[in-house]
Formats: C-alpha cells, sequence, structure tokens
C-alpha cells in the first residue's frame, strides 16, 4: 500500500537516485537538501514497503505555487502514484490558501500533460527550448481554486 507522507533528510538519496534514473539534468543531493529545508517549500514522497516510489514538490508565494517536480520510479509508473502525489500536493497548498498551483512539462510528456489536466491544470503558455538534453519546449499548465 503506497503512504504519502513529507520528505525528511533521510529521504535525500533515495530521492536522489530517482532523480538520476528519470532526469536528463537531475537535482543533485544538495540541491534536493537545500529545497527540503526551506519554508516556502513542500516535498512530499510515496512510500512502499519501506522504498520510496516517487516524490513531489512545490515552492508557494503569498497564494500561488510552482509544483517542482513529480517524479515516479520506472518500475512503478501506471499505478496511480503520480496522480496520488499530485492530488495531495494539491489538498495540502490549497489548505495553506494557495490559489493558483503553475508547472512547466516537456512538450512530449503526453501522459503527465494528461495526468495534469485530470487534476483539473490547464494548458496556458509555452516556454521555447526550456528543457534540456534534449532541448525541448515546456507547456505551462496551471490549476486555480476559486477565492
Amino acid at each position: 500500500m503506497i503512504q504519502i507522507r513529507e520528505m525528511t533528510l533521510d529521504d535525500i538519496d533515495e530521492v536522489a537516485v530517482l532523480e538520476e534514473q528519470t532526469f536528463s539534468r537531475p537535482w543533485s543531493r544538495e540541491g534536493i537538501f537545500s529545497f527540503l529545508i526551506r519554508q516556502d517549500v513542500l516535498l512530499l514522497v510515496a512510500q512502499e514497503n519501506e522504498k520510496i516510489m516517487g516524490y513531489c514538490g512545490v515552492m508557494t508565494v503569498l497564494d500561488e505555487g510552482d509544483i517542482t517536480n513529480v517524479c515516479v520510479a520506472e518500475h512503478a509508473r501506471r499505478r496511480g502514484i503520480a496522480s496520488a502525489l499530485v492530488k495531495e500536493i494539491i489538498a495540502r497548498t490549497e489548505e495553506q490558501g494557495v490559489h493558483t498551483l503553475h508547472l512547466e512539462v516537456r512538450k512530449s510528456n503526453d501522459a503527465a500533460i494528461s495526468l495534469y489536466e485530470k487534476a483539473g491544470f490547464v494548458k496556458d503558455g509555452c516556454r521555447k527550448g526550456y528543457y534540456e538534453s534534449p532541448t525541448e519546449d515546456a507547456v505551462l499548465m496551471s490549476r486555480r481554486v476559486e477565492k
């Protein structure tokens, strides 16, 4: 059974391995640590049998937030883990008074775009050449909650 909880310092090494396995430009352990200790950042992990299967983060400023990363281990994909993480980020940020969430996603990542749309995000822009390795446009998406 998947448990979603806040990331702790003890999770950094496992999360860093997920980053390295998933992204062409992964966050370093130091980068993860620097986000984890910030007061304006919430990082969640999805854990099963003492093993981290994925994580998600959001940085907030006043009543807005920016989802930084959604990452699920390749062997654990298509089990609803990313969806559960995003739903939990949405719920927790709404409790904090966040009314708008933003994110960027690779234009070719149809699965992630579909997941975000199901969670209430809409496409509202494009950043040309935003991603590297390979170079690719980012689709900008946002989700607004009525105040």
